[in-house]
């Protein structure tokens, strides 16, 4: 039978919103809309970039936490409040995920609250950071 782990933060959204912080089914990782709050001190920088390095910093660790790395990464969403953010936010994204490349996804909605200014939501398969890597370029 599937084992499913489920990783709660503690963030008073989950519980009033009644989700997890990720889901693991199997090698399958779901990890949901991260903002970047800082989780010691509940304070969201001003600075989008600052904020983009906080997200990363949260899903890194939700990760961790069922023996997963960004590594392991296939599909990113990438949702920015205000798309002249785009690019300092994509920069940031394109350190983080270089060599990983996942599929991604990136729109500009708005987001649950001003303060947010970006969010990201990962899909990760546990092992895929270590699989053979067919790389093509293609148009499509």
């Amino acid at each position: 039978m599937t084992k499913l782990i489920k990783i709660k933060t503690g963030n008073k959204f989950e519980e009033m919103g009644s989700y997890s912080r990720l889901v693991a089914v199997g090698d399958w990782i779901f990890v949901s809309n991260t903002a970047g709050r800082n989780p010691e001190t509940q304070e969201i920088a001003e600075d989008v970039t600052e904020q983009t390095h906080q997200v990363f910093a949260n899903v890194e660790r939700a990760l961790a936490a069922v023996g997963a790395t960004l590594a392991d990464v296939v599909v990113s969403r990438v949702f920015i409040q205000e798309p002249s953010d785009t690019v300092a936010v994509m920069t940031v994204v394109g350190e983080k995920f270089r060599g990983i490349d996942p599929a991604s996804t990136v729109t500009c909605p708005p987001l649950g609250s001003t303060i947010y200014k970006v969010e990201i939501e990962m899909t990760a398969f546990r092992g895929a950071g270590q699989a053979e890597t067919e790389r093509r370029t293609q148009a499509l």
